[in-house]
């Protein structure tokens, strides 16, 4: 089943979802650069949650709350802060990325975290670190892109 792009709506109810819930978290990746104004195109949303087994609970009763299917195997996933985790049993498709490659710590992102779009939002220093430290073909593709962006965006901004 071809699954629909990313849009900001789907980024808006993950918000209000994690926010009635009261997750700690930050969109992350690709749909966090669209969110700052990225021109690109992404088939999920990607978030960075605070990794602890209270805000495992917040985020499995927010995805119930967006109509996600949450079986015993993705909350146990979820509850012990597996590195990613790839949701797609749901309206849209979400990747819980507890571990992104190049970002120290939580903590130490979300203290350069990035609320000018209105959505809680990874520096964009980070997404491209965490691109780049990745290592993945698709993510090199786009790295010449996102570093052009960040350049535009940082003196607008």
């Amino acid at each position: 089943m071809r699954r629909e792009t990313f849009s900001p709506l789907q980024a808006q109810l993950v918000a209000q979802a994690f926010a009635r819930h009261g997750v700690d978290y930050m969109f992350l990746g690709k749909s966090g650069a669209i969110l700052l104004g990225y021109p690109g195109t992404t088939q999920d949303v990607a978030v960075f949650p605070r990794n602890d087994i209270e805000n495992g609970k917040r985020i499995v009763a927010a995805l119930l709350d967006l109509g996600f299917i949450v079986d015993d195997e993705l909350e146990s996933d979820i509850l012990r802060g597996k590195n990613f985790v790839q949701i797609k049993s749901g309206p849209f498709d979400v990747d819980l990325v507890f571990a992104p490659d190049g970002i120290e710590s939580y903590d130490e992102a979300k203290a350069r975290i990035d609320l000018s779009s209105g959505f809680p939002v990874a520096n964009i220093a980070d997404i491209i670190e965490s691109k780049r430290a990745a290592g993945r073909p698709r993510d090199a593709l786009e790295l010449p892109q996102l570093r052009a962006f960040q350049k535009d965006y940082e003196q607008r901004n």
